[in-house]
């Protein structure tokens, strides 16, 4: 694989067409390297099945690359995000083998919702969108696409803010691992654990009571393409105080996400390669 200094840049947090992006591994690889990136990850959500492609397109090329996926985790009846990074391909049917009942939860979630949809008055055909993925796994953003291209809303982001939200009564979030069930399987199968953007999901003071329980981490997402400087200067005090390696990255998932750009987000993201080495270490 190859090396580079640490002077360069990295993507920790990018999605492809295995979940609810637009790109292709290869496209991911290629992506990055005309981005000029030293490193980047590939962390589909709940899934590995896009990580054998994303190795075999990286090969000989000049980027290193991480395995990794996006698992959704439960705290306190609140949805957050931990990242698994360094997944050992000797452990992707572990993973798969894990996310199962997580994805049949998940499937039966996605049909609850658009059964109401169209029982509401958006005929929406859940063949067709399960359809536009390789694996046939979606989420709410599979669906937030159709519903713009039936003209029922303006945009995805719109989606989300409307009929796809929990309080417009469609959607039914489906029971997920509990925090400390996801960390202790990203550990056990010599991975690492990383929290996503936590602020994204948690006040400073409900993150930093978070952390006190001690869940195991090794990382957390400080730098991100939506954070300001001031988020990102909190994000790396708090991972500091509590022991944890930086990460970052920017959660690319192409045109579902038009305004995210591969390797620096909205224009100001900036990984450091440093991020990427030091979690490498922490990877068995």
């Amino acid at each position: 694989m190859h090396n580079k200094t640490a002077a360069g840049c990295c993507d920790l947090h990018t999605h492809s067409v295995f979940s609810d992006g637009s790109y292709t591994p290869l496209q991911i690889i290629d992506g990055a390297i005309a981005a000029g990136l030293s490193a980047v990850a590939l962390t589909d959500h709940n899934t590995v099945d896009g990580l054998p492609d994303f190795l075999a397109a990286a090969s000989g090329k000049p980027i290193d690359v991480v395995a990794g996926a996006e698992f959704s985790v439960d705290y306190n009846q609140r949805e957050l995000h931990l990242l698994g990074l360094f997944i050992p391909p000797t452990q992707f049917g572990a993973v798969t083998a894990l996310m199962e009942d997580v994805n049949r939860r998940k499937e039966a979630s996605n049909v609850a919702l658009v059964d109401s949809l169209c029982r509401a008055g958006y005929p929406l055909d859940y063949a067709a969108i399960k359809a536009t993925t390789p694996n046939g796994r979606i989420n709410r953003a599979h669906v937030a696409r159709a519903m713009v291209e039936k003209g029922y809303v303006g945009s995805v982001s719109e989606a989300f803010d409307t009929l796809l939200s929990k309080s417009a009564g469609h959607y039914a979030e489906p029971k997920r691992l509990t925090v400390e069930e996801a960390v202790a399987f990203i550990r056990s199968i010599g991975a690492v654990p990383v929290l996503a953007h936590p602020f994204l999901n948690l006040t400073e003071q409900e993150l930093v009571a978070f952390l006190r329980t001690d869940p195991g981490l090794c990382g957390m997402e400080c730098y991100y393409a939506t954070y300001d400087e001031a988020t990102t200067v909190a994000s790396l005090r708090i991972a500091e105080a509590f022991g944890l390696a930086r990460s970052g990255g920017s959660d690319f998932h192409g045109t579902t996400k038009p305004d995210i750009r591969l390797g620096c987000g909205r224009g100001g993201l900036q990984v450091p390669y440093d991020c990427y080495l030091t979690l490498k270490r922490l990877a068995r």
